[in-house]
């Protein structure tokens, strides 16, 4: 199914997000964590692209893999990154060939000392134009509440926005973030700029200290001052971190929800309890 037809009408579709492993062993618990999220009825997962395209076969083989064995709709992440465009043509080809209707495009992070192939795009949007030029996925883009890293401005942000929606992108997810007030006075700003897709906020249950402070300080995500008194009280046990980061992530949730956001987009880290927990108390299940 095109995940843009799940947010139709004011509906709302709930989606969970996995990473390719690196090992084999992890494969094998990816799957498991994708079986358990299963019985939750997600409207559809997501499975990211690794740094510089090294996942590339992983991603199409995972997506495929979910769709075909579990029948969850899958949609694959596509970077720029690490790429040239017969690369991602024969990715896109294997994609469309496997049944996967819908496909995340994405800029990427680029590494340090970054050299792109020959003819390689540099921006989500070039991406995005490129998959509308030829193939017929539903497409979804990134977008950033509190500003992308790169960007000079957040002006400058929404105006980059603005572009990638206008070259096919249909629905927007998130970056993790922990302020529902900078969610809210993103999405009208959005609104007023003639973006008028589905913008679906993207939450990550916070299960360890030392792994939230890294991904935030790698996105731009800022943690605020109370969830950070929280966490402080609570450094390095991650047993009761996963406390914190539910019951938070849960009260986000149902303000998002309340608020009028289109659904909720869960950044796993390919772990089932803590996402379970905050969809399971959403639901009153």
């Amino acid at each position: 199914m095109r995940i843009a037809e799940m947010y139709r009408d004011g509906a709302r579709a709930f989606s969970f997000e996995f990473f390719p492993p690196k090992t084999d062993k992890g494969f094998g618990s990816l799957f498991r964590t994708v079986e358990e999220l299963k019985r939750l009825n997600p409207d559809f997962v997501s499975v990211t692209w690794g740094a510089g395209g090294s996942s590339r076969g992983q991603t199409v083989e995972i997506v495929a893999r979910i769709q075909r064995e579990l029948g969850i709709t899958a949609m694959a992440h596509l970077s720029c990154i690490g790429s040239s465009p017969d690369q991602l043509a024969e990715t896109l080809d294997r994609l469309a060939s496997e049944g996967i209707e819908n496909v995340l495009a994405l800029g990427g992070d680029r590494p340090a000392d970054y050299q792109p192939p020959a003819g390689a795009f540099l921006y989500a949007n070039e991406l995005t134009r490129f998959i509308r030029s030829r193939w017929d996925f539903t497409l979804a883009g990134a977008c950033y509440p509190e500003t992308h890293p790169l960007a000079p401005s957040p002006e400058a942000d929404l105006e980059n926005l603005t572009r990638k929606t206008r070259e096919g992108a249909e629905v927007l997810i998130t970056q993790l973030f922990f302020d529902n007030d900078g969610y809210f006075d993103f999405v009208k700003r959005a609104r007023a700029a003639g973006i008028d897709q589905p913008i679906v906020p993207g939450i990550m249950p916070i299960i360890s200290t030392s792994n939230i402070r890294r991904i935030t300080e790698m996105c731009g995500a800022r943690i605020p001052d109370e969830l950070e008194a929280q966490l402080s009280r609570v450094e390095g046990d991650d047993a009761r971190t996963l406390e914190v980061g539910v019951a938070w992530a849960t009260e986000q949730c149902r303000g998002l929800l309340d608020g009028g956001a289109p659904g909720i987009h869960f950044y796993t880290m390919n772990r089932s309890p803590a996402t379970r927990r905050v969809y399971q108390e959403l639901l009153g299940s």
